[in-house]
């Protein structure tokens, strides 16, 4: 599973020989499966939801995304990919991105935002709280 923090949204990776969920269902970010090739976990994923978007461009019933995550040393994963959906585009294309390990306290989205305010909630309740005394 990977979880995305924004919108908490969910990405199965079903490990070991693939199979198909069937043409019928399609999950939200598709059929995703993987495997390791040594120290790198290997995904397929295909069967995409025409309903959701990559950067306003929809999945396609021919699409098919490889990614490989590989541990290169403690404080990274390089994150290959490879976007083949010649419905959408007119070549297969592909990127990598190094994820560095983050070294501050990582709060979940949902409750932090709240926090920023939080000097002003309560400063706000204690103007009130100090108009009622007097």
């Amino acid at each position: 599973m990977i979880m995305a923090e924004m919108v908490h949204d969910v990405r199965i990776i079903r490990l070991g020989e693939p199979t198909s969920l069937g043409e019928e269902i399609r999950p939200w970010f598709g059929d995703s499966w993987g495997e390791w090739e040594g120290n790198t976990l290997v995904v397929e994923t295909t069967n995409m939801n025409p309903k959701f978007a990559f950067r306003e461009v929809p999945g396609s019933d021919d699409g098919k995304v490889m990614e490989r995550f590989t541990r290169v040393d403690e404080d990274t994963i390089l994150y290959e990919f490879m976007i083949d959906d010649l419905t959408n585009y007119t070549s297969v294309w592909s990127g990598q991105i190094p994820f560095k390990k983050f070294g501050e306290p990582i709060y979940e989205y949902a409750c932090h935002e709240g926090n920023y305010a939080l000097t002003n909630i309560l400063s706000g309740a204690r103007y009130q709280e100090n108009r009622k005394e007097n």
